[in-house]
């Protein structure tokens, strides 16, 4: 489980093809991975890996065909930026939502304009379905970075990037056309589970 709240923007040491899927290496430029176990669990770039090789100030984990599938993963080269942040612990502090590191599907940047001393990203859903878990003021996982959504408007919808987020994360070099990893909000999906549980609901 993650917060969304990025601790550091690292970037891809090696991409290694092994039967069919990817062993990619990352290094850190803050974060220190001595610190973490084999088997601990990473966000990268939204993504919840798994930790399979410790060495310096880098790390290693696997990365299955699904994944790959469904995210941008597959796409960096080595030297692409990405955004880090270490497995919540109990008693860590809630800074962003929660965030699972499972991601949902693909976003596609439409426009990004200035708005004062942040800047205004718009971005369309890939899969149309994911739409009705996207709510105004509802927060959605762009890349693993925590953001409120500002505008909806059927599989499109639009977020604020305040100065602090754009220096701290991949996100300020985001530019139209490029794919992004969503991860939509895990109690939305909880709450159309319940719903369509109920009784009377329409299967």
């Amino acid at each position: 489980m993650f917060t969304g709240i990025v601790q550091d923007v690292g970037y891809v040491s090696a991409c290694e093809p092994r039967g069919g899927d990817l062993r990619m290496g990352f290094s850190c430029e803050r974060l220190d991975p001595a610190a973490w176990q084999l088997g601990d669990s990473v966000s990268v770039q939204g993504c919840c890996l798994t930790v399979v090789a410790v060495q310096g100030r880098a790390f290693a984990a696997d990365v299955s065909r699904e994944t790959l599938r469904l995210t941008t993963l597959g796409q960096l080269a080595v030297g692409a930026r990405v955004n880090l942040e270490p497995a919540l612990r109990l008693g860590d502090a809630l800074g962003g939502h929660l965030v699972t590191g499972h991601v949902d599907g693909l976003g596609r940047v439409l426009a990004v304009e200035a708005d004062a001393r942040s800047c205004r990203m718009e971005l369309a859903l890939a899969d149309e379905s994911l739409a009705r878990f996207v709510a105004r003021k509802g927060s959605v996982a762009v890349d693993g970075v925590s953001l409120t959504v500002n505008l909806v408007h059927g599989a499109r919808f639009s977020v604020n990037l305040i100065p602090h987020t754009r220096e701290v994360t991949t996100l300020g070099a985001l530019q139209p056309e490029q794919f992004v990893n969503i991860e939509v909000d895990l109690m939305a999906r909880y709450a159309e589970r319940l719903t369509a549980g109920a009784p009377g609901a329409q299967s």
